[in-house]
């Protein structure tokens, strides 16, 4: 690969019609993602079309310079990091709804329209689309394709990937497919569509989406359970998922959290509790009135408080709170790292127990929160870079978190990718020979590797 910094010729010459920028200001703010790890790249494209995003990566190709997708740089493993003085080609301006079809309950997109804004527009119109990530109001949805976000409501709807029906995308040598159906259903050939889905950005630049959608449901009912006991929290999410009850959301939330929480914005959660979950039922009004009395029954049986939201701004002010982590974790400490396990269900009580004991060993505060319904937990690691003793400690950690959570038959990301930060420890989790594989289908789409170089694989 060419050294980007000698090219003969500069990009915003040769592409002069396509917004690009090589200023100092540019280059910092497109060189960091929510990960914290910086990059400068060589240069910032903004293309407007998927003939804008094709004359660039014909122009990488030729030129054998590397090039980065980014969304909005909501990811927390550093996957629109540009490494190699990589062109970051930022979607963002492309985030028009391209179409919806109510009949067969789907909608065309640009990946940089906002989960959010997405979210809105379609509940207005008596619709939603289910995968709802905690920044779904700042990051894009090709970003969420790329990594196959989740989100509180994935436990009962499931994840990104569910919903991705088509996606057209822009190989590194500037050629264009089109993967997937409109249809319900479709089988010819291999499934592109989840392959690229996922992907992290390393096989193909997203450019169109054709997602499912759903008819909003009748009724939601959202319960808060505050529990004394940490342990018993976890015993509460196996027994309602035991029950038969599948809530849309299950959201866990540990001491450290409820208190970062109630310090940055507060909403009257009693800080003297151990854990709470959020709980959220959706349906028909008197199916989901008898799952509430039986979860509340559950809870109960484990001397949990349970309260109901009242009406839809105390629902609000719920979420608002659960939304609100990630930045109340930040304000209390700028450096921690944030790891997003899963485990089987009826594991939740043994890896609470497990990492509740990694933190007392390391000396390191461990603040836990994440979507417990479907066995995904967000492990933050509250640890200073300034406190060199500690931060030493920080990669065996790691490494002693991911073995626990292997060793209770989980997986060491549920939907933050590899990236950056997870890539040292793929091999945990994934036979040599499976990684051949990957890296195999990485060199077939990618041959000259100038797709965001450097993640998923060392």
């Amino acid at each position: 690969m060419k050294n980007n910094d000698r090219l003969e010729n500069k990009i915003t010459d040769i592409l002069p019609d396509i917004k690009i920028s090589v200023e100092p200001e540019d280059l910092i703010c497109y060189g960091f993602d929510a990960s914290g790890i910086e990059s400068r790249p060589s240069a910032v494209a903004w293309p407007k079309n998927t003939e804008e995003v094709v004359r660039v990566m014909k122009y990488a190709f030729e030129n054998e310079i590397s090039v980065t997708p980014r969304g909005a740089g909501t990811g927390m493993t550093g996957g629109s990091i540009p490494l190699n003085g990589a062109i970051v080609l930022s979607l963002e301006k492309m985030n028009k709804l391209v179409e919806l079809d109510t009949n067969n309950l789907n909608v065309v997109v640009e990946p940089g329209i906002i989960n959010g804004r997405l979210q809105r527009d379609l509940e207005h119109l008596g619709f939603f689309y289910p995968p709802d990530p905690a920044s779904m109001n700042f990051c894009t949805i090709g970003g969420n394709v790329a990594n196959n976000a989740g989100g509180p409501r994935a436990l009962k709807y499931g994840v990104t990937r569910d919903y991705v029906m088509e996606i057209e995308a822009v190989l590194p040598d500037g050629s264009v497919i089109t993967t997937g159906v409109k249809t319900a259903k479709g089988v010819v050939g291999y499934d592109l569509t989840r392959l690229l889905t996922g992907s992290e950005g390393t096989l193909a630049v997203i450019t169109k989406l054709r997602l499912r959608i759903l008819p909003l449901p009748e009724e939601v009912i959202t319960l808060l359970a505050m529990f004394d006991n940490l342990e018993a929290s976890g015993s509460a999410v196996a027994k309602i998922t035991a029950s038969k009850i599948i809530p849309r959301t299950l959201e866990f939330m540990d001491a450290g959290t409820i208190a970062a929480v109630e310090n940055f914005k507060p909403v009257g959660i009693p800080r003297n509790v151990e854990a709470l979950l959020l709980i959220e039922l959706d349906g028909h009004p008197s199916a989901i009135t008898k799952q509430a009395e039986k979860i509340i029954e559950i809870c109960e049986s484990l001397n949990a408080e349970v309260k109901m939201a009242e009406d839809a701004a105390a629902r609000d002010k719920l979420w608002e709170a659960r939304r609100s982590i990630s930045p109340a974790l930040y304000h209390m400490n700028p450096t921690k790292i944030n790891e997003d396990i899963v485990v089987p269900r009826d594991k939740i009580p043994d890896i609470l127990k497990k990492l509740r004991r990694l933190s007392e060993e390391s000396g390191i505060q461990i603040v836990n929160f994440g979507h417990a319904g479907d066995g995904n937990i967000h492990v933050n690691i509250m640890v200073d870079k300034k406190d060199a003793e500690k931060y030493q400690k920080v990669e065996s950690l790691v490494r002693e978190i991911f073995e626990v959570t292997l060793s209770l038959g989980g997986t060491i990301s549920g939907e933050h990718g590899i990236g950056i930060t997870k890539a040292p420890y793929l091999g945990m989790e994934i036979k040599k020979h499976e990684l051949e594989l990957m890296k195999g289908i990485k060199n077939l789409f990618d041959p000259k590797n100038i797709l965001n170089p450097g993640k998923i694989f060392i």
